[in-house]
């Protein structure tokens, strides 16, 4: 009788321990974006998401990030290669994409189309998505950056997303942060981002079902 009467008791607590590993299991995060994530022209570890590991560790996250940055990948080529970009068992996507869209004038109502289907599409596989806003250099003229500009606020409204409304604020128009492109992020430039995004990188984790710091 003794045995039978432990039994719900040894049941609970082990339902309590194995919940308690999965809770340890860390967090499968993938940067989808183009050459502002893949680390172009940076050393070993300095791209973006090797910096945001770094930090997000440090803050005492349970969490691997994984660079799905491609150099040259516009919305379009984001969309192509979203299914072996994003792996099954992936818990959420940070998606950094439309810069190249802006630099090669390409029309804003197609970059925020392909955007919306990539954002469905991870949404249909039930995996979150952050938001990293772009904006369209200045070059490209008012009239376009006015149709442009909107596209990340609208969305992240649209699905309910999480949204860091500029990627390269506080990098942007800063030489020293920059290579000699003018248009990229150095290694300080990457560290930058880091610093500036990660708030909003955690309230993303935060979201996400089973994530505990």
């Amino acid at each position: 009788m003794r045995l039978k009467a432990t039994l719900p008791i040894v049941f609970a607590i082990s339902m309590l321990a194995g919940g308690a590993v999965r809770a340890e299991t860390p967090l499968e995060i993938v940067v989808l974006g183009d050459s502002l994530v893949a680390g172009y022209e940076l050393g070993p570890g300095e791209d973006y998401p090797s910096k945001l590991q770094a930090a997000l560790t440090e803050a005492g996250y349970d969490v691997k990030i994984a660079n799905a940055g491609v150099s040259g990948d516009t919305t379009s080529g984001g969309l192509a290669r979203l299914d072996w970009s994003v792996p099954d068992g992936t818990n959420g996507v940070i998606l950094e994409l439309g810069a190249n869209d802006a630099l090669r004038g390409i029309a804003p109502q197609e970059a925020a189309k392909n955007l919306s289907t990539i954002i469905e599409r991870l949404e249909d596989r039930e995996i979150p998505v952050m938001l990293m806003g772009m904006m369209a250099p200045p070059n490209m003229g008012a009239s376009y950056g006015a149709e442009f500009n909107p596209i990340y606020p609208e969305l992240a409204s649209e699905y309910g997303l999480e949204l860091y409304p500029f990627f390269l604020d506080g990098v942007a128009t800063h030489a020293d942060l920059q290579l000699a492109d003018g248009m990229h992020p150095n290694a300080r430039g990457v560290e930058v981002m880091v610093e500036k995004t990660l708030p909003s990188v955690e309230a993303f984790l935060q979201s996400i079902r089973g994530e505990t710091k």
